[in-house]
Formats: C-alpha cells, structure tokens, sequence
C-alpha cells in the first residue's frame, strides 16, 4: 500500500527536513521510503514544498501523485495544494482562513502556535507538524519517529525537538477524537 504526503508552506519553515525525518523513520519501519523537495527561488520566505512515499513493496514513482496527507502551514500553500486534494485530508494550520471552495476533508490544528507559545521557540514548529503528521496518519510508530528526529536534528537541540514532537502527537490524538 502506497502512502503520499505533501508538506508545504514557505521557505524557513524546515518542512524539507521534516519530510526527510518521516522518510527516515519509515525506512526505520522497514517500509520503503522516498522524499523530493522543491522550493521557489527565494528559498527563505518563497514557497517550499516537500513530498514523502512510503510503500510496503517498491516505489516506482517519487512524486505524490493524490497525496493522502496535505500539511499546509501558510494560506497560499493551503490554497495552492488543497485544490489539487482528491481523496486525502488536509492538515492546516488553525491560523490559515479556511477556503469554502475547497472540497477536501480539512482538519486545522495549532501547529504554529503550539511551537511558538506552549514549546517557545518558533524553530520547531516543522517537528511539531511532523508530530501532527505521524499521529494522525500512524504511518509509523511514534517511538521510530522519534529516534528518526533524534539522527537528523542539531546537536544540543534533541530535548527540544523531543518536546516538539510530543506536542505534535498530542495535537494529532486530540485531532483523531474530534474526527467523524
């Protein structure tokens, strides 16, 4: 089964390493695991945008074709990709304005303001999202995601980002439960 997730939101963000932390964890899984990225030419700023496949069996395509997870943390990602959403859910932050002409199942959560308020520091908002992410989708297991966090990010920061993703899986249980 084939799995596809798209970050995105602006350049700064660390969306792109948020997507290589999921790959990793997945292959952490032993699942089968691709990541892409691209990002305007403002990198810092611009719009940036991360892809993540997992698969139990070969990949024979990198891109996210109908992803199943759209994390969008600006209001011009949220309406950039969340038009594009057939199937999947999207994941917005609680700060973006829903869009009624987008059709897709939306759910918003806090991510930006848990980073900023509740953990302190802005920086971890893209492992807060990953935390969102790996929670509501269960794609892999929280305790491999978080080793996955622990190989990629600085040194000196691991208890940090430990928080982040906590955050993060708390948000995504809370989300679960709100859900029909």
């Amino acid at each position: 089964m084939r799995t596809e997730f798209r970050l995105s939101g602006s350049g700064g963000q660390g969306l792109l390493l948020a997507g290589i932390v999921l790959a990793e964890a997945a292959i952490l899984d032993d699942k089968n695991a691709v990541q892409t990225q691209s990002y305007g030419p403002e990198a810092r700023g611009g719009s940036s945008k991360a892809e993540v496949v997992i698969s139990e069996t070969d990949i024979d395509y990198p891109k996210a074709t109908d992803p199943d997870y759209l994390l969008a943390l600006t209001a011009d990602a949220y309406k950039t990709y969340g038009k594009l959403m057939g199937k999947g859910l999207i994941i917005v932050d609680s700060s973006v304005p829903l869009d009624p002409e987008i059709k897709a199942r939306t759910t918003a959560v806090p991510i930006l303001s848990t980073a900023s308020d509740v953990i302190g520091k802005m920086v971890v908002a893209n492992i807060v999202a990953l935390g969102v992410l790996g929670g509501v989708s269960g794609i892999v297991k929280p305790e491999t995601l978080e080793k996955a966090v622990l190989n990629r990010v600085p040194k000196g920061t691991e208890e940090l980002n430990i928080k982040a993703l906590k955050a993060g899986l708390e948000i995504a249980s809370k989300a679960r439960e709100t859900q029909v």
